[in-house]
């Protein structure tokens, strides 16, 4: 089919709310490394990694051949039988994650992941009642609905009872109107309140980002998740950390939570994960995880192909040392965005960690410039280079390329940004 035919399908064919990036949308073709390739053979730097989710680049030739050798041995039995795959890949995981983190269940997406480990704080504490982070999103179900404090992911207007939303540590727009670190992690400590006068004084946890990623790459400050843990444990609650987004190395650590020194009873992964292959993961401690007493099914999660490129997609981080490379390359692509910054004062922050880094564009007073945004996309597609949006203002750029890239991949990138600010700013008088 030709780009026109496939438009045309998806137009009929397709729910209408399955939004496209740009005004005339990109058919994509292939893949290779960190660059796409369109049905008319464009090629373009992806610098978003399909929403931060092809972790060791395009059709990565270990994780392939992986997938392909266990193609052709069994494609799925269900969780009613034991896999090799499966078994290796828990394994693996309780190795690597932190603190007493032990025991695992797979699914095939973020929401079922935190859908899972909801149900698991409940089950453990006996109680329902569940704190999430405003701007925090967590999937597209009833219940990752109502966890999700963003209006523009929250359809339908019919949610559930239980869930409550404590401030986000969002310093550049602070909740409480105060400037860090002055401010004395207001925005944390408010959770008490928010527990004292909008529960039974009693929670079954609370569920958080390290870094909020469609929220917009909000990034609280270092003390932060220690404050929200305290408070959270005095009031009977456990911690679930969703790396959905920011696991694998993303931001410089194998896993974000990380930074922030916390030990969480609970974590959910999924995207990045098996570098394209739909997973979702719920890990929890062994007296959490075995709260579950009834039968659970899961009829594709741990499926041994998706276990197959899982377990080739961690090896190539470990085996590369893709940790480190975030780390490096990200202070490296952060001190260019800085810079892009002082040279256009619409870049009201930069902010992020590793290769998980966030511009918020703004107008006077900090108005977000949702608008500037869809014509910087315009003006980058048209050089070749493809990076997302998000925020609650939809005024944030993402930038999230595969782990493996290098600095000329981000003097490549951040070129071609500071050629399309410098239209888009001159275009709109910003």
């Amino acid at each position: 089919m030709t780009r026109e035919e496939i438009n045309e399908k998806q137009k009929k064919y397709v729910f209408s709310s399955v939004a496209n990036y740009y005004r005339e949308p990109i058919v994509m073709a292939s893949g290779k490394g960190q660059y796409l390739y369109d049905i008319d053979g464009r090629e373009y730097l992806d610098f978003f990694g399909g929403i931060l989710t092809v972790s060791v680049g395009h059709a990565h030739p270990r994780v392939t051949a992986r997938i392909t050798e266990q193609v052709s041995k069994l494609v799925h039995v269900s969780t009613l039988y034991q896999t090799e795959n499966m078994v290796a890949y828990a394994e693996k995981l309780a190795g690597i994650t932190p603190g007493r983190l032990q025991k695992s269940f797979f699914t095939n997406s973020g929401t079922e992941a935190n859908e899972t480990a909801v149900l698991l704080a409940e089950l453990h504490t006996q109680c329902s009642e569940v704190v999430a982070l405003r701007h925090g999103y967590s999937g597209r179900s009833m219940l990752a609905m109502t966890l999700t404090a963003h209006s523009g992911w929250r359809l339908g207007g019919t949610h559930l009872a239980g869930i409550k939303h404590a401030l986000s540590g969002y310093c550049y727009r602070c909740p409480c109107g105060l400037t860090y670190p002055g401010c004395d992690l207001k925005c944390a400590r408010d959770l008490e309140e928010l527990i004292l006068t909008t529960t039974s004084g009693r929670i079954a946890g609370l569920i958080a980002e390290p870094i909020q990623g469609v929220g917009g790459f909000i990034t609280p400050p270092k003390e932060y998740f220690q404050v929200l843990e305290t408070i959270v444990r005095k009031y009977g609650g456990i911690m679930i950390i969703d790396e959905v987004q920011t696991a694998w190395g993303r931001t410089g650590t194998m896993f974000g939570i990380e930074h922030w020194g916390i030990q969480p009873d609970i974590m959910t992964f999924a995207k990045g994960a098996a570098n394209g292959l739909p997973i979702g993961v719920t890990i929890a401690t062994p007296e959490v995880a075995d709260s579950v007493s009834g039968p659970t099914i899961s009829t594709f999660g741990g499926n041994p192909v998706t276990m197959a490129a899982a377990l080739a997609t961690l090896e190539v981080i470990e085996e590369e040392d893709l940790v480190a490379n975030c780390k490096i390359t990200g202070a490296y692509l952060q001190e260019k965005l800085t810079a892009l910054q002082e040279k256009y004062p619409v870049i009201g922050e930069v902010r992020g960690m590793g290769l998980m880094q966030g511009l918020e564009l703004v107008g006077a007073n900090k108005e977000p410039a949702a608008a500037v945004v869809l014509e910087l996309f315009e003006e980058t597609r048209k050089r070749g280079l493809l990076v997302g949006k998000g925020g609650l203002y939809n005024n944030v750029v993402r930038i999230t390329p595969p782990l493996t890239v290098g600095k000329a991949d981000v003097d490549t990138a951040v070129d071609i940004l500071d050629k399309s600010l410098a239209v888009v700013v001159n275009k709109l008088a910003v």
